[in-house]
């Protein structure tokens, strides 16, 4: 069986790349580093290292490249496989939709087996985003055909893989932690037979648990440790403060998930418990800056902050704790991050008040503005 997976970096080699790989999958890299590409076809395999006190590795073998602009091979490779995948970031998918589409259109043309092809990425709905924008690159009759052939199942994964610099290029770090949710009534035809993926029949309550917990979680750590001019993770969460501000930001989110979603709160207690004890992994050195990159798509309406605290007043819930991890989000002056600079330009030239509604979509008059503003004046003055 062989997987086509876009994006060989860190994430596509240490989590989605080892976990096809040990389902039986010969997995064959697409992307636009050269180095990468050439280092992968030359050696054929690299090494997985979990942080943790005693040291394991895995090595990945059976594997292979290709370059994302060599559109005729990645085109043929779509054709004959037996599933593709994605890691490459949500803002990536737009460009390597056209790919996917024409290698589609070349499947259609030689055979009739369907094919699944899941968007391993850090976003609601992923694989339902990439199918609208692989349908833009085609007709409407080859859209009812797809329809019958290829499946697009949304997925949630979870696995944290920190910046690394490794002597050994293909090398990658990554937490023993991991989970791989996939929607399978999306699928069509067979999906990968691992006793690693968890398949399911409504994704939507997996995909919230872990943006509004992990990722919540992890970005409120980050911004509060920051402004407290820590620099990795770990060190912020040894912070008494910020640990406690962190976990009472989960709480409210976990009381959102628990209304909406119906989770046990003593369960629910134990995955928040879980995913603390996560960020203060000391082996994963992972950087506060890495973690906090990209404040106005985290600070989006649909994403780890502003939906759980718009949910949260639908349940009749002030989410102080969530305006206050906004409110360090809102923040981040970070110079070398390009979303960090047009934030804090945003907020010199037009306003605080102005920049919460323009980039959190938040009307005037809601209540959440007001208490990002208390919290963001309480931050100033810290």
């Amino acid at each position: 069986m062989r997987a086509i997976h876009f994006g060989a970096g860190n994430i596509g080699r240490g989590f989605i790349g080892l976990l096809l790989e040990q389902a039986g999958f010969e997995v064959c890299f697409v992307d636009v580093n050269e180095e990468l590409v050439k280092e992968i076809n030359q050696r054929k395999s690299y090494t997985v290292q979990i942080a943790e006190e005693e040291t394991q590795e895995f090595t990945v073998q059976h594997v292979s490249a290709l370059h994302g602009a060599d559109e005729q091979a990645v085109v043929q490779a779509i054709a004959t496989a037996d599933l593709v995948t994605t890691a490459v970031g949500p803002h990536i998918l737009p460009y390597i939709s056209q790919s996917i589409a024409w290698g589609m259109k070349e499947r259609m043309n030689q055979i009739s087996e369907p094919l699944n092809i899941i968007a391993c990425e850090n976003a609601i709905g992923g694989s339902t985003l990439l199918k609208q924008y692989v349908y833009s690159h085609l007709h409407e009759s080859e859209q009812a055909r797809a329809d019958q052939q290829f499946g697009f199942p949304d997925s949630a994964v979870d696995r944290i893989v920190p910046m690394q610099k490794n002597d050994d290029q293909l090398m990658v770090m990554v937490e023993a932690y991991f989970e791989w949710v996939i929607d399978q009534s999306q699928a069509k035809g067979k999906l990968p037979e691992s006793s690693d993926i968890m398949y399911v029949d409504n994704l939507e309550p997996y995909i919230e648990r872990k943006l509004y917990t992990v990722n919540t979680g992890h970005a409120t750590a980050a911004y509060l440790g920051y402004l407290k001019g820590y620099s990795y993770i770990e060190e912020a969460m040894k912070d008494p403060q910020i640990r406690q501000l962190t976990e009472e930001t989960l709480q409210e989110t976990g009381n959102v998930l628990q209304k909406k979603y119906g989770f046990q709160a003593t369960e629910h207690a134990a995955y928040i418990s879980k995913i603390l004890r996560r960020f203060e992994n000391k082996h994963l050195q992972d950087e506060v800056t890495r973690i906090a990159r990209s404040p106005i798509r985290k600070l989006g309406c649909n994403d780890r902050f502003i939906n759980p605290a718009r949910q949260a007043l639908f349940y009749q819930m002030e989410p102080k704790a969530l305006c206050l991890g906004i409110a360090a989000a809102l923040s981040f002056d970070y110079k070398q991050d390009s979303e960090a600079v047009e934030l804090q330009n945003s907020i010199r030239q037009q306003g605080l008040k102005e920049t919460i509604m323009k980039y959190c979509e938040l009307p005037e008059e809601s209540p959440l503005i007001e208490w990002i503003l208390e919290k963001h004046e309480i931050l100033q003055k810290s």
